[in-house]
């Protein structure tokens, strides 16, 4: 598949899964597009996360091993992992978790703003499903602080199990493994593959995200037919292209000399309004589509769309990715983290945790009916090296010597040597 195509699928994916998080909804503590808070508002959560989701699909965009290949993830998901994490992080590691996810450094604000995002994707609608749940899975002979604990759960939702990582780590990951994949409707499998919990892992916070919803203007499969996409400039695919081209064909839409930009919304009721918006570059070249991916860009081209009749032709297109995102995220400015620098000392009182991984899977499937879409995140905390255990273990099995002595003046009075303690 080509850039193209890569850059409507994040746009796809940014705005089914993380419409709040660009400002595109009416969700209570959320900052509909041109009003409220200016986007570099620090105590914005909502320009935060989008910021966030635009600087790593950049980064992952430049990434060697993504070229010309398809992205689809969900950054709220994936900032609200890193938010809870944050929580439990000071020092530099909680200043490189902050720029990178543009947090605001108000605890207030922080989690009230999450708190008021995540009851706006729960609320509910009559017309599609929306949905995101947090959990900790916490090892249990390890101690964690209270308040840590206590902020996830009541700011998050994020409710901690206890799990045997140490004796039984691969049990433990397939039961978050399988939390997983029911808050997701067993779209996102295996999130946390082999390996990446094991007898040092101490504590995982999970995210999961799930969406489906009916498109208001739904296509007729009738019309669905085979047609050519173009992957490069000497090169084509077929793919089953919907049309929808009739009167009732009422989509918000304007163009630039570069860019057409559609917007296509879901069927709701008395929930969030959803849609997908779409950046189709006039050529080939996906750098016209790249270059609004800025809150105060998407913002202005959202109001600039006018209602109209359009003449739709869109593919229909499933796609699963997945990302193992601690380089990225170093790279992105929050290296300390992952090493033994980290300084997660919030969540257990010690400097012994850090960052072992970061796992997120995200899934789409567009169609002719609407759209399906769920994503999640995992953050693994592991312990540099298994904690000595201090209490000392004497077991005479072997041959010894051994002394009597006089202890206030220190006379050795007898020494022995045991080869064979039933001999003479």
């Amino acid at each position: 598949m080509s850039r193209r195509i890569a850059g409507l699928l994040f746009l796809a994916g940014l705005v089914a899964l993380s419409c709040i998080a660009a400002g595109c909804t009416d969700i209570p503590g959320a900052t509909p597009a041109g009003s409220g808070p200016p986007v570099d508002d620090p105590g914005n959560v909502t320009a935060g996360n989008t910021q966030f989701a635009f600087d790593l699909y950049r980064q992952l965009a430049a990434d060697p091993q993504y070229t010309d290949q398809n992205l689809f993830f969900s950054p709220y998901s994936i900032s609200s992992a890193l938010a809870i994490t944050y929580e439990g992080a000071r020092g530099t590691t909680a200043d490189e978790i902050r720029t990178v996810l543009h947090l605001p450094a108000n605890d207030t604000l922080r989690r009230e703003g999450f708190s008021a995002i995540d009851a706006g994707l729960n609320h509910g609608d009559a017309n599609y499903t929306l949905r995101t749940a947090n959990a900790l899975w916490a090892e249990k002979t390890h101690q964690f602080l209270p308040e840590y604990i206590d902020v996830a759960e009541h700011w998050y939702s994020a409710n901690a199990t206890n799990l045997d990582f140490i004796d039984n780590p691969k049990g433990s990951r397939q039961t978050i493994n399988q939390w997983v994949e029911g808050e997701t409707e067993d779209r996102i499998r295996d999130l946390l593959p082999p390996g990446s919990v094991d007898t040092l892992t101490r504590l995982v916070i999970t995210n999961a995200v799930y969406f489906k919803g009916t498109w208001v203007n739904q296509f007729d499969p009738n019309k669905t037919k085979e047609a050519e996409f173009r992957v490069g400039p000497n090169e084509t695919v077929r793919v089953p292209m919907m049309h929808r081209t009739d009167e009732d064909a009422i989509y918000g839409y304007n163009e630039t000399d570069t860019l057409q930009v559609l917007e296509m919304p879901y069927a709701h009721e008395s929930g969030s309004e959803l849609a997908m918006l779409v950046l189709l570059p006039v050529g080939d070249n996906l750098a016209a589509a790249e270059e609004v991916l800025a809150a105060e860009k998407i913002a202005d081209l959202r109001q600039s769309l006018v209602k109209q009749q359009v003449r739709v032709s869109f593919p229909k297109f499933t796609l699963e990715n997945g990302y193992s995102l601690p380089e990225t995220l170093a790279a992105m400015g929050m290296p300390t983290a992952f090493t033994d620098a980290a300084d997660l000392s919030g969540m257990d009182g010690t400097k012994d945790l850090f960052i072992s991984g970061v796992v997120h899977k995200a899934f789409v499937d567009v169609n002719e009916e609407g759209t399906e879409a769920a994503a999640a995140t995992g953050v693994v905390m592991g312990i540099t090296s298994a904690r000595p255990d201090t209490t000392p273990v004497f077991r005479a099995d072997h041959p010894f010597i051994f002394l009597i002595t006089e202890k206030d003046s220190g006379t050795i009075l007898f020494v022995g040597r045991v080869v064979n303690p039933v001999g003479s």
